[in-house]
């Protein structure tokens, strides 16, 4: 069995010691979740752009699954984040 304790602390401290254990595991918190960003969509014209290439490269590319496209009624996007990923270091 366990032995108790007892030890006197003003309640300043005792404020103290709530804020502290609190503050640590909000911390904890914090890293488990992430804060959910919306996602930028970019058209064939802004990558092309972006990457200084040709509507014909960015569609062979798309072709050979090195970009992934996104469409809705009759039009054609990509993710930034995507595009970024995409980008190796040489």
């Amino acid at each position: 069995m366990e032995n108790l304790n007892l030890v006197q602390v003003t309640p300043e401290q005792l404020e103290q010691l709530i804020n502290r254990i609190v503050k640590e595991q909000l911390e904890k918190l914090k890293g488990l979740f992430k804060i959910k960003q919306s996602t930028d969509y970019l058209s064939r014209e802004d990558v092309a752009t972006l990457l200084k290439i040709n509507k014909s490269t960015l569609h062979n590319w798309v072709k050979k699954g090195d970009l992934k496209s996104y469409g809705i009624g009759g039009r054609v996007y990509f993710k930034r984040a995507e595009i970024e990923e995409a980008m190796v270091k040489l």
